[in-house]
C-alpha cells in the first residue's frame, strides 16, 4: 500500500488541521482514516477533526461527516449564517462529491447504479443495511478506474447521502470495500478502509460562482 501524502502524515500525528482551502466564508480540510470527524464518547473520543479545526478557526461549524474509517475532503462553514446555507445546499443535492475505493473482485459492467433502500440495523448498530421497505431512498453510482486480479478501483457518487451508504451498497452487490471492518468479510486484505472522499464541488455562498476540491486518494 501506498505511503500515505505528507501533509496526511501531519495531520495524523499533530493537532494542526491540512486545510485544503480556507477563506471568510468556508473551509475544506483533508481527513485522515482513523480520526472522528466530530467528537464523540469519553476520553478516547474528545480528538477529532472538528475539534482541532475548532482549535484554529472557531467559528468553523461542519456541515457533514465522513465515517472515522474513512479518509478525504470536508466541508466546514464559518459562522452560523453560511451553516444554514451550506446544510441547505447539501440537503437540496447541490453539493458534488466524489469518492474513490478498492473493492473485492471485479464487477462484470464498466459502470452502473446501486438503488437500495437503507435503515439501521439496529440489532447490530452502528450497522446499516438494505430494506425494501423500511428503508431510505438510496442510490449511488458507479465506474471502474481501474482492475486487478481479484480487485477494482472504483470512482463512486452517493446522489444521496445516507450513514454508510457506499460502504452498504457495495457489499449488497457483492464488492464490499477493502478494509472494511463493518462489511467486509476476513481477511479484509488491507489496513484501513480504502475508501477516501476526493472531490467537493458546490457554489459558493460568499462569490457565487462554483468552486471545486480535491485531494488525490492515498492508497
Amino acid at each position: 500500500m501506498a505511503a500515505y501524502p505528507r501533509r496526511v502524515d501531519i495531520l495524523a500525528g499533530m493537532s494542526e488541521p491540512a486545510v485544503v482551502h480556507a477563506d471568510e466564508t468556508l473551509l475544506v480540510v483533508d481527513k485522515p482514516a482513523g480520526l472522528l470527524a466530530v467528537p464523540g464518547r469519553g476520553e478516547a473520543g474528545r480528538d477529532s477533526l472538528a475539534s482541532r479545526v475548532q482549535a484554529l478557526y472557531a467559528d468553523a461549524l461542519v456541515v457533514h461527516r465522513l465515517d472515522m474509517a474513512t479518509s478525504g475532503l470536508m466541508l466546514f462553514a464559518r459562522g452560523q449564517h453560511v451553516h444554514r446555507l451550506l446544510s441547505a445546499a447539501f440537503a437540496a443535492r447541490q453539493v458534488a462529491k466524489a469518492y474513490v475505493a478498492v473493492v473485492e473482485g471485479c464487477p462484470l459492467a464498466d459502470r452502473g447504479e446501486i438503488d437500495a433502500p437503507l435503515m439501521a440495523d439496529w440489532p447490530q448498530r452502528p450497522r446499516q443495511k438494505v430494506d425494501a421497505a423500511l428503508g431510505k431512498l438510496s442510490l449511488t453510482r458507479w465506474h471502474v478506474l481501474d482492475r486487478g486480479d481479484d480487485c477494482t478501483r472504483l470512482a463512486l457518487e452517493p446522489v444521496t447521502g445516507r450513514s454508510h451508504q457506499l460502504r452498504v451498497h457495495l457489499q449488497s452487490i457483492g464488492h464490499p470495500i477493502r478494509g472494511d471492518a463493518l462489511y467486509a468479510p476476513p481477511p479484509l486484505r488491507a489496513q484501513r478502509l480504502l475508501l477516501h472522499a476526493t472531490r467537493l464541488a458546490l457554489m459558493h455562498p460568499g462569490r457565487g460562482e462554483w468552486v471545486e476540491f480535491t485531494s488525490p486518494a492515498p492508497f
